[in-house]
C-alpha cells in the first residue's frame, strides 16, 4: 500500500539511523549496515529494531505505516529513553539470541 512500508524492519532502513544518536550509536550503525543482508549482526540488528518499533503491530492501512519503515524507525530510536550503551547493550543480547537460534536450528 506504501512504497516505502515493508511487512518487518529491512536492511535499507539501518543505514538512515546512523545519526540519530551519538557516538556509540553511530558505530553500531555503521558496522552493521556495512554487512550485507542476512548476517549475523544485520539479522540481530533487525529483530532488535522489529521489537523497538512494534513491526509485528503494524497494520499496513495505518498512520505509522504511512511514514515508512525508516521515519519509524528514526522516530523511535530517538524517543529510546536509554543511553547509546544500553542500545548496544541490548543490541549484544539481540545477537546473543540470534547465535543460540542459528545453532539449534535443524539442519
Amino acid at each position: 500500500m506504501y512504497p516505502q512500508s515493508e511487512i518487518l524492519f529491512p536492511h535499507r532502513a539501518i543505514k538512515p539511523l546512523r545519526r540519530e544518536r551519538g557516538s556509540d550509536w553511530q558505530d553500531l550503525v555503521s558496522q552493521v549496515a556495512s554487512q550485507r543482508d542476512g548476517t549475523e549482526d544485520t539479522l540481530a540488528f533487525s529483530l532488535m529494531m522489529i521489537r523497538l518499533c512494534d513491526c509485528l503491530n503494524c497494520d499496513q492501512s495505518s498512520y505509522k505505516a504511512s511514514l515508512g519503515c525508516v521515519t519509524c524507525a528514526q522516530r523511535v530510536v530517538c524517543a529510546q529513553n536509554g543511553s547509546d550503551l544500553k542500545l548496544r547493550q541490548t543490541f549484544e543480547r539481540t545477537r546473543q539470541e540470534i547465535r543460540q537460534r542459528l545453532i539449534t536450528r535443524p539442519s
